[in-house]
């Protein structure tokens, strides 16, 4: 039950951010040349990626975002000289390999930590309309999907002479008009900004020359040459020839490699396997559900009748798709999910869990209806009509077999009346059943009615939790941002600011301390001395030394040398985790001094 309709969407995707260059929160004694970026995956860079904001909140005029070092897991951006000081804020904005935007801000301090009025962008910044329509347009596209495949798949795979032209029309709009409104608001979509940025040409132009935009041009380049299909042919002929069944598959098989090539499948692990998934799991939904409305439609239209055959046929190849949905709903699982925690920590999860509910109210409605279906295989005995009127038998093998009938005892029935049609609904001449190979009787065919339309109905909502889990950051990634979430509150180095006051005139001021990377084994130390004016001071000794009390490990010299203008060292090694206390020993003249003890985390 966990795996059906999860390959859609499942997949290790939305790229996590792994880590900022200046880091979070960190102090600088210079200004940085550039701010970059890292993360899990590949992303792709908007022309307002960075946005640089002075404690004042006036945005700093920062060159055009890039990749560092050619590597598409990263994005930079170079500073102009002449920062000032201050605490800065980083607002950024990038594109995911699957086509999601990700959002998010930190800040970084020159010289020393100030108040600032610019504002902490939220990682989910985004535009209301531009993104509810964005979401309204999905959902649609892949209920004209389902239309468009299921119905045609109704007709050639089932064999239903009747008429679902107005289904395969639905289906179609349906998915042009989508696929449109896509295309226009996938600028402001990516950018986070407001409706009217949908016919901006510069924005167009640049949604054209992205994946997405290839390949949301390729669906309509599709759907225009879908009308050249005959489907007029099957609803005539007995047999579908291959001029319509394979330009029909190739048409289905490339408008699912449009989803898979723009959504969660072609990003994270395994992105071959992935994608081949995400097809199959797509056309075996389109088919399930398109069908199904398909069914419904035909049983909501007394004269044109439903062979019991095709119900036959249909339920199973709904069978089949509900396997194929099952081989593939487990690879897409594990690949989305990354570990059982994730189904009820993350968003994903949770999501998914309440889609395994519909799923099952979806299973349950498909075994009702193939309860009925295998009455309607049942064989009936011919059924006999009064007296002057002509029995037709119609055999247990469906009504495309040649029917018999004789005009009185051991006469063969003659030719029928010129103008009279041909009955192939396994009826007989004054309307009544003919048996398990004809035509459903009106108790049958609302029983059914009733339980295909519940599960039309159940898969909806099971199509609509789908769209909704694409939008949403699979348990994996989840996970993975967590982790670097985790890092940045832990991150490589830490800075410590230590004041101190010797007593004397001019005898105060602070040491900033920064220990790289915090962590057991070698460490390097660095120190810069400001003075009362908060300007850079020298003094004749600074020591600095490490005990872990806890442990009754240390003192541990630094062994700190003055490199003109900061202190340092390299050869700081730290044997155990823990609270370790800092002892920072400062010397202004030959006989003031002072020491000031700070606790300093080690991981």
């Amino acid at each position: 039950m966990l795996v059906l309709f999860t390959g859609v969407s499942g997949a290790s995707a939305h790229a996590a951010l792994t880590g900022t260059d200046p880091q979070d929160g960190s102090v600088l004694k210079s200004e940085p040349r550039r701010v970059t970026l890292t993360f899990s995956e590949s992303i792709g860079l908007l022309d307002d990626s960075f946005r640089v904001l002075t404690p004042e909140n006036r945005r700093v005029h920062t060159g055009a975002p890039s990749h560092a070092d050619d590597r598409s897991d990263t994005a930079s951006v170079t500073l102009p000289r002449g920062l000032g000081t201050g605490t800065f804020t980083v607002a950024w904005r990038v594109v995911s390999a699957d086509s999601h935007p990700v959002s998010g801000a930190f800040t970084f301090s020159i010289g020393k930590p100030s108040a600032t009025t610019a504002p902490l962008p939220s990682a989910a910044a985004s535009n209301p309309a531009s993104t509810g329509l964005y979401d309204i347009a999905r959902y649609a596209a892949y209920g004209g999907l389902a239309l468009l495949i299921g119905a045609a798949t109704f007709v050639l795979g089932c064999g239903h002479r009747g008429s679902v032209r107005r289904l395969l029309l639905t289906g179609w709009w349906t998915l042009l008009g989508s696929t449109l409104a896509l295309l226009l608001l996938r600028g402001p979509y990516e950018r986070g900004t407001g409706l009217g940025d949908a016919l901006d040409p510069s924005i167009l132009s640049d949604t054209l020359t992205s994946r997405p935009g290839i390949v949301l041009v390729a669906r309509l380049a599709l759907l225009a040459v879908a009308v050249l299909v005959p489907l007029r042919a099957p609803l005539r002929d007995r047999t579908p020839g291959p001029a319509v069944l394979v330009p029909g598959g190739l048409l289905a098989l490339g408008l699912a490699v449009t989803w898979a090539a723009a959504e969660h499948a072609s990003a994270g692990i395994q992105v071959p396997v992935a994608m081949v998934s995400s097809v199959l799991h797509l056309l075996a939904m389109a088919v399930w559900l398109g069908g199904l409305a398909a069914l419904l439609s035909a049983l909501h239209r007394p004269a044109e009748p439903v062979a019991p055959a095709v119900v036959t046929r249909f339920s199973r190849l709904a069978l089949v798709s509900v396997a194929v949905l099952a081989a593939t709903g487990v690879y897409q699982s594990w690949r989305g999910l990354g570990s059982w925690d994730a189904l009820t920590s993350t968003s994903y999860g949770r999501l998914l869990l309440v889609k395994v509910a519909a799923v099952a109210l979806l299973l349950a409605g498909a075994a009702f209806s193939r309860r009925w279906t295998a009455r309607l295989a049942t064989p009936r005995a011919a059924v006999t009509v009064p007296a002057g009127r002509v029995p037709v038998t119609v055999p247990a093998g469906g009504p495309d077999e040649t029917r018999e009938g004789t005009d009185g005892p051991g006469e063969e029935r003659g030719p029928e009346p010129e103008g009279t049609e041909d009955r192939h609904d396994g009826r007989t001449e004054d309307g009544h059943d003919g048996g398990a190979g004809g035509t459903i009787d009106a108790g049958q065919r609302q029983g059914l009615r009733r339980s295909v339309l519940a599960e039309v109905t159940v898969g909806i909502l099971v199509l609509m939790i789908t769209t909704m889990l694409t939008g949403t950051q699979p348990g994996r990634a989840a996970e993975e941002t967590a982790a670097a979430t985790a890092a940045a509150d832990h991150p490589a180095s830490s800075t410590t600011t230590v004041p101190f006051d010797v007593g004397t005139p001019g005898g105060h001021g602070k040491v900033q301390v920064e220990l790289s990377p915090g962590r057991v084994g070698e460490n390097s130390v660095q120190a810069v001395i400001f003075g009362p004016d908060g300007g850079l001071a020298t003094v004749p000794e600074l020591r600095i030394t490490f005990t872990l009390e806890s442990q009754q490990v240390g003192p541990i010299d630094a062994e700190i040398t003055d490199k003109g203008g900061y202190w340092t060292s390299d050869s700081l090694t730290l044997p155990l985790p823990g609270t370790w206390t800092m002892k920072t020993t400062v010397r202004t003249t030959d006989v003031d001094q002072v020491t000031v003890e700070r606790k300093v985390r080690v991981s």
